[in-house]
């Protein structure tokens, strides 16, 4: 099986002055709200919201976006992919989400990442630092998830048995995932028991980051099946397959833009976790790019996680402020989601 989860970037509508912008906001998040609860309705696993800050998204604080969900849903998994470590102090993040585990009724998922260079930058933080900040607080955020009074002693932070609140999660053990972008940052997620989530590159590139993680917990004697793995794809779906190929277009040239100033994308220079290791950044492939009529996509999201053994596959469906999005919610609801249920994932 398949599980099929939406992954929101909430893309920030058009920069514009005054009352025009202020109301473009307001529909943009109105009409996020709407999809969210039509995709619960479509039998969507849940819906992971990434963190983005200064410039194309409306999601700074996913965090508030969960909470905001949580109380008209029933069913879907909710979970940030992943709340920039880097920008917090570690004990705020464990408080926020044991609050959003008993807030979702214990659907929560729980997502670090190391955030975006150049967002990192616009604030003065480098990547050396930011490394650093992440490594250290995954220390911190590892021990509260299984212990909320907690020391530590680090460069950055130092506490004695500090008790943090509410100070347990409603689920036993929470999902825990990581962003990653190479295999030295795969290898050190399957160290801490997490799961990873990977896109950008092509299936092979993926499958040498998956079967990294998978030797590392085969090692450890962890669990490594697909359940432990998850690919995001943007995905352009329609009726009319040529429509669906130039949606993927415009998506791509989005995506570019986005990442334009990214040093792991542009040089393929260190990862934020794999500095100075070479060869540690990403590529953005046409695979991760998935276009077609319903048949097509289900064929391509199926081969592509067969070949890498992905049980989870995150959605990217068109841009918040499209028209034609909640078409492609229903197409791939309807159509594609069965279809992913009963695959079967052998890796």
């Amino acid at each position: 099986m398949i599980k099929p989860w939406i992954f929101e970037f909430m893309q920030a509508p058009t920069p514009n002055e005054g009352e025009a912008l202020r109301g473009a906001i307001t529909a943009a998040f109105n009409g996020c709200y709407a999809f969210w609860l039509e995709a619960e309705r479509l039998g969507f696993e849940g819906i992971f919201f990434s963190e983005h800050h200064f410039s194309h998204s409306l999601s700074p604080s996913p965090n508030l976006l969960i909470a905001a969900i949580s109380r008209h849903t029933t069913r879907l998994r909710l979970g940030t992919m992943g709340n920039v470590v880097p920008l917090y102090e570690p004990w705020r993040i464990i408080e926020e989400l044991t609050m959003l585990d008993h807030l979702t009724n214990g659907r929560l998922e729980i997502g670090f990442a190391a955030g975006v260079p150049q967002e990192l930058q616009r604030i003065g933080l480098g990547m050396e630092e930011a490394r650093e900040r992440f490594n250290e607080a995954l220390e911190i955020l590892d021990a509260a998830l299984v212990n909320p009074v907690v020391s530590h002693s680090g460069k950055y932070w130092k506490f004695e048995n500090l008790s943090l609140m509410p100070g347990v999660f409603l689920q036993p053990s929470p999902p825990k995932w990581t962003t990653v972008v190479s295999t030295g940052s795969a290898q050190k997620s399957a160290q801490r028991r997490s799961k990873i989530c990977t896109g950008f590159e092509s299936v092979s590139r993926i499958s040498e980051i998956f079967d990294v993680y998978r030797g590392e917990c085969d090692r450890l004697g962890l669990p490594a099946g697909p359940d432990q793995l998850a690919i995001r794809r943007n995905i352009s779906i329609s009726r009319d397959a040529a429509q669906a190929r130039e949606e993927a277009g415009v998506a791509k040239a989005a995506t570019l833009k986005v990442i334009a100033g990214d040093p792991r994308a542009i040089d393929r220079a260190s990862s934020l976790l794999d500095a100075p290791r070479t060869g540690a950044g990403f590529s953005v492939h046409d695979d991760d790019y998935i276009a077609g009529t319903p048949v097509q996509v289900t064929e391509q999201v199926i081969n592509q996680c067969r070949k890498c053994g992905a049980g989870h596959f995150l959605a990217m469906l068109g841009r918040s402020m499209s028209p034609r999005r909640r078409e492609s919610l229903a197409l791939f609801g309807e159509e594609v989601i069965p279809q992913m249920r009963r695959a079967q994932i052998s890796r």
